[in-house]
């Protein structure tokens, strides 16, 4: 994937008191090898967005277009969205029992591997020992089930642990932050450095600069009211973190 184009997306949901639109307009391309940082407040359609752009059919596109590399993917499934390149790690990352967290990465990685080009069991399990001891997670993790009984932080670590596995070409990261201690950031933050490159992206959606300290964006992109108000380098996070978003709700209007 070389581009990811987003543009005039309007994103309605329904709701016990009928139709609300929460995405008004947004216009966003992401390049490859380009780190973007969405901010914003709570309630304002960053999860929407990362949800929409991977399929899921709760939000309803109403007007606009998602491409990738100049082909629209609106009428794409999850799965076949998943197996162009798209990665999403959930804000909430759901508990499956009954199915091994090393089963589960195991088939999304031959997913995306064509029918005779499947990885050697051998060789998944020595990238994904590899992949643990990277982000410093017990061995005994390949072999629980998937989230359950999993902390935050451990299910925050388990979903980079399959972004690593996997290897997608756009990756879109939902609060990763959110449940990790210092040391457990710094440990994501460099696992996710260590994919940056010329055929990989990422859309980080965050709350705190913070983060944007260890993986440093290339821009930054503020999302209030279900429109994007202002869009800058990573100095824009600083700004934010000293203001707030009330300066550049003010400024926009």
């Amino acid at each position: 994937m070389q581009e990811l184009a987003i543009s005039n997306l309007h994103v309605s949901v329904e709701t016990d008191e009928g139709t609300r639109e929460i995405l008004r307009g947004i216009n966003l391309t992401i390049h490859a090898g380009e780190i973007h940082a969405l901010m914003g407040p709570n309630g304002n359609g960053k999860s929407t967005l990362s949800e929409t752009i991977m399929g899921n059919p709760h939000y309803q596109v109403t007007q606009g277009d998602i491409r990738m590399d100049g082909q629209s993917i609106l009428d794409w499934t999850v799965d076949q969205r998943a197996r162009a390149g798209l990665f999403l790690a959930m804000q909430y990352p759901p508990a499956i029992a009954g199915i091994t967290n090393a089963a589960f990465i195991r088939a999304a990685v031959n997913a995306r591997r064509a029918k005779d080009d499947q990885m050697p069991v051998t060789r998944f399990l020595r990238e994904l020992d590899e992949r643990l001891t990277q982000l410093k997670m017990k061995p005994d993790m390949a072999d629980r089930y998937l989230n359950a009984g999993f902390s935050g932080g451990e299910k925050k670590k388990n979903e980079i642990l399959q972004l690593l596995m996997v290897q997608p070409h756009l990756a879109i990261l939902d609060e990763i932050d959110s449940g990790l201690d210092v040391d457990a950031m710094r440990i994501v933050a460099e696992a996710v450095n260590s994919m940056r490159g010329p055929q990989f992206s990422t859309l980080i959606i965050t709350h705190y600069q913070r983060l944007l300290d260890y993986i440093v964006p290339d821009f930054v992109h503020v999302l209030k009211d279900g429109c994007i108000i202002e869009s800058g380098g990573a100095a824009l996070a600083k700004q934010l973190e000293q203001s707030g978003y009330e300066d550049i709700s003010e400024a926009a209007e």
